[in-house]
């Protein structure tokens, strides 16, 4: 088949998986210009990509107008606005329906091999046979390649940091100290720092004055909660809830770090060439997960001499009983002191 001059890519959700898309398609649009792309996603998702030269963005109502049958009428919807070639780097049914419907019409198309094989035997050697699996941002640029567009990730600049709003600017102050984030929530409690350890991390860098805080979060329980571990500190403020997801990401772009669990938020980040520390409970920074450009160094991880099973799943859904308190070793002072190695190099840069 010809080589594609418009491509179909295809990420419907989650948000961390979505937000790994975007260092990897920012790459590929810098490395062929005259690629024409068009990204197929959730609505909600759309100003992830905002600023990548020579891509649009379409929209997947995957729970209304386009549910069920109605992912065909996405298809034609895809193929009308000049797509030659699809990739899939979703691999579930909805993305397979779309991406087969295309292929049957003469499109070339791609998908995304999960590794599901190597990451079940990674989680079946119960911690005894840990080695590094290809990346989910590697894998996602293997799918362009086989469309005919070999990228090095290595390549990859990071864009200017957004605009802020008076708002934002607002919340910032004036004084000149450094912006952190710390979202300590997680889609289960195992990969989740425990809350009261967060205080203290949060306890110890507030009282060095040296950093200006913001917790992020969304549902009304998380708000609730972040806005108790705001109160009793002068540099911390929860935007839990109180900004738009445009203000909130204006906001990710323009720190100095981001301290996240093995969650969206960590993604969220790094795809703004943010540095990013990452606390890990029974799930691994092996498995292809971590946030994108962020080295070793940066991956803090509970004790696995305490606790050799790890990683008990990919993603942080089964273990055994008791390693629902891994992250427990992980000591407040250790994540402190870690920051403040990661802020101070890029003071010295």
């Amino acid at each position: 088949m010809n080589k594609p001059t418009h491509i179909l890519v295809i990420r419907l959700s989650a948000m961390g998986d979505v937000a790994m898309t975007v260092p990897v398609i920012r790459v590929l649009a810098q490395s062929y210009p005259e690629l024409k792309i068009t990204v197929l996603s959730r609505p909600f998702f759309k100003p992830l990509f905002e600023g990548i030269p020579n891509l649009d963005f379409l929209e997947a109502d995957v729970y209304g107008k386009h549910k069920r049958f109605g992912l065909i009428k996405l298809a034609k919807e895809a193929k009308a606005v000049g797509i030659d070639g699809v990739a899939d780097l979703h691999n579930v049914i909805r993305s397979k329906i779309i991406a087969n419907y295309l292929n049957f019409k003469g499109l070339n198309t791609a998908t995304i091999d999960k590794g599901r094989a190597e990451k079940k035997a990674l989680v079946a050697s119960e911690g005894k046979n840990n080695s590094q699996l290809k990346t989910t941002h590697q894998r996602y640029a293997a799918v362009f390649e086989k469309l005919g567009f070999p990228i090095d990730l290595k390549n990859f600049s990071a864009p200017p940091r957004k605009r802020l709003t008076p708002k934002l600017n607002g919340l910032l102050g004036i004084e000149p100290k450094k912006i952190l984030g710390i979202a300590p929530y997680a889609a289960y409690t195992s990969k989740m720092y425990p809350l009261p350890l967060m205080a203290e991390v949060i306890r110890l860098l507030d009282t060095t004055n040296n950093y200006r805080i913001f917790l992020f979060g969304g549902g009304k329980k998380e708000i609730e909660v972040l806005k108790k571990l705001e109160s009793p500190f002068a540099n911390v403020t929860s935007v839990a809830g109180k900004l738009t997801f445009d203000e909130e990401l204006a906001l990710i772009s323009n720190l100095d770090l981001m301290l996240s669990m093995d969650s969206g938020n960590g993604h969220l980040a790094a795809m703004f060439g943010v540095k990013v520390l990452t606390l890990w409970g029974v799930t691994h920074p092996y498995a292809g997960f971590v946030p994108f450009n962020q080295p070793e160094n940066n991956q803090l991880l509970s004790d696995s001499e305490k606790y050799p099973l790890i990683p008990t799943s990919i993603y942080g859904n089964k273990y055994p009983n008791g390693y629902d308190e891994v992250m427990k070793t992980i000591a407040p002072e250790t994540v402190v002191l870690k920051i403040k190695e990661i802020v101070l190099k890029q003071v010295i840069k």
